[in-house]
């Protein structure tokens, strides 16, 4: 059923363009299937990506307040 809305979109789109609009419903058939394929890898690799740079992020905070906290305190006073 989704491929038939993404071969009705692409038809629609040549239409504009004066042609038939069939070029443009198997262009849009195959790239609904094509996003479908892909997407799911897509959105694996963003939560990948995100979680790595949180971690990173938080890793960093870490080591910053253990930089601050570990020196000896001067007695300027």
């Amino acid at each position: 059923m989704s491929n038939w809305i993404g071969a009705i979109i692409g038809a629609a789109i040549d239409r504009q363009d004066g042609d038939s609009g069939i070029k443009g419903a198997a262009i849009g058939y195959a790239a609904q299937g094509a996003v479908r394929i892909v997407a799911p890898f897509a959105v694996t690799f963003a939560i990948g990506w995100a979680v790595q740079k949180g971690a990173k992020s938080a890793i960093g905070s870490l080591r910053n307040r253990m930089r601050v906290t570990d020196r000896p305190q001067s007695d300027n006073g």
